[in-house]
């Protein structure tokens, strides 16, 4: 704090946001520690601590310092190496017990923390809980349902589309469009019209699409591009363990694929653009006259938009690149410019590239944008050569199909043959075509007679001659020397 000024991060605004109708007696502390998934004694720390400091009680208490709880890291190393030499294999549980007594006391829940961060424990699977119908949240726009409808909306009049659809759990009021295809792009437009029309929602519940959990190759969870934004804005994405848990979307998926395909048969829409029409004319206002309910809690949970929230950068495709010694970027196979001036540490550091839903690219460096110069592709070069691995394969039979069990032997790329002498340095050629049946060989060039390479310099001395011959091939060179006593 400085003065009239309180530096605060976007979570303690958050619960600063909610903690005000509570201090006017306009919400309920138990409503608040719904909303903040804290407890009601928390709340009412916070509503003292608020009347008696104003809006600085927010601020936790140990910012800019350590726990006073944490375990001494001495400690943990040598529980860590006692558990790794001696008791490899144990549960956390059963380790405990022989830590403790070899005079190393420590409690099972932090031991299984330690081990899981060390990659030394996994957590074990347990047996299926027993499910009972959720009820729904209270506030409007606490928890909101995604997800996408693969279906045969236009019924062959027109191209394939996905419905997006967005609803609020509390309400049942959705928010949905057609697209092309159930994109990252596609989920980034449907939030931004949601969150220009409503705000930011407490939560997502979505299920485990790419689009908003991946892996990568050892396994492990990755941020996507759509999780990045969620977090940006300060937006819960919480998975659902199976397609009934998020029965709100999924129901409202199975009165769409009734009613709307009927509605477009009606219209005889063939396009994306006269079904989103019918869409937002004709289904979506039935919808919320029929099928929407009355929250149980006639207060908002939806947050407004902070000034900083930038939504144009947020809700896009980020990528990060290096900027090279010449001030330039490289992006899907072209060339970018960046003119001066040359900002402190922008050569050779990294900048990141927003390819934005408007179809518009943006280089940010450091929160500061840059300008930028597409340089044009060297004259006569034309398109992009293809990649020799998607070509179709030429001249190549079909292999038979193998007996089960039998090991395959060494086969060959589809599109892409590899040539006989070849360094391996360069890019593979491709097959030769019908009616030769052997592979290209290139020659081993070799210098004309009159090349200076070939040239001998005899340089002759007392009672001896010196005969030097100097012979250059690719990219070493070799010398001699002959010398004989006359």
């Amino acid at each position: 704090m400085d003065g009239d000024r309180i530096a605060m991060s976007q979570r303690e605004r958050d619960r600063l946001r909610v903690m005000d109708p509570v201090m006017k007696g306009q919400r309920t502390q138990r409503e608040a520690g719904r909303l903040l998934g804290v407890t009601e004694r928390t709340i009412r720390r916070w509503q003292r601590r608020l009347e008696r400091e104003g809006d600085g009680g927010i601020v936790h208490r140990l910012r800019g310092r350590p726990s006073n709880r944490q375990a001494d890291p001495a400690y943990r190393r040598q529980v860590v190496e006692a558990y790794r030499e001696e008791l490899g294999g144990f549960g956390p549980t059963f380790a405990g017990e022989k830590l403790a007594e070899r005079g190393l006391p420590v409690a099972v829940r932090t031991l299984r923390e330690w081990l899981l961060a060390e990659g030394l424990w996994q957590q074990q699977r347990r047996r299926d809980r027993h499910r009972s119908r959720r009820a729904r949240r209270e506030c409007f726009g606490e928890l909101v349902q995604a997800d996408g409808s693969h279906h045969d909306w236009l019924e062959g009049r027109g191209p394939r589309m996905v419905l997006l659809v967005m609803i609020d759990d509390a309400t049942s009021k959705p928010t949905a469009r057609f697209y092309p295809a159930e994109t990252t792009e596609g989920y980034m437009d449907l939030l931004r019209r949601y969150l220009r029309k409503h705000g930011r929602m407490v939560a997502i519940y979505a299920d485990h699409d790419s689009v908003f959990f991946a892996r990568d190759a050892q396994g492990e969870p990755v941020l996507t591009q759509f999780g990045r934004a969620l977090q940006e804005l300060g937006i819960e994405l919480i998975p659902a363990g199976s397609p009934q848990a998020k029965g709100r979307v999924e129901r409202f998926n199975g009165t769409a694929q009734d009613r709307l395909v009927k509605e477009l048969h009606l219209a005889k829409a063939g396009t994306i653009e006269a079904a989103n029409d019918v869409l937002d004319k004709v289904f979506l206002p039935w919808f919320n006259r029929r099928c929407t309910v009355k929250a149980a809690s006639p207060n908002d949970a939806h947050r407004p938009l902070h000034p900083s929230m930038n939504l144009g950068a947020i809700l896009s495709i980020q990528e990060h690149r290096t900027v090279s010694n010449d001030y330039t970027i490289r992006l899907d196979n072209r060339i970018y410019q960046l003119p001066p001036p040359a900002w402190p540490g922008l050569r050779g550091g990294q900048v990141t590239v927003e390819r934005r839903l408007d179809e518009a690219l943006r280089i940010r460096f450091k929160g500061r944008y840059l300008k930028y110069k597409a340089l044009p592709l060297p004259a006569g070069l034309g398109a992009l050569p293809p990649n020799p691995r998607s070509l179709p394969p030429v001249g190549i039979p079909a292999e038979g199909q193998k007996p089960k069990g039998c090991p395959s032997e060494p086969g060959q790329p589809s599109a892409v043959h590899p040539v006989v002498g070849r360094s391996g340095r360069t890019p593979a050629e491709p097959y030769p075509p019908n009616g030769t049946d052997q592979a290209i060989r290139k020659q081993r060039w070799r210098p004309p007679p009159e090349h200076p390479w070939r040239r001998f310099k005899i340089r002759r001395r007392p009672n001896r001659t010196v005969l030097t011959r100097i012979f250059h091939a690719g990219c070493w060179r070799r010398s001699w020397r002959a010398i004989s006593r006359s």
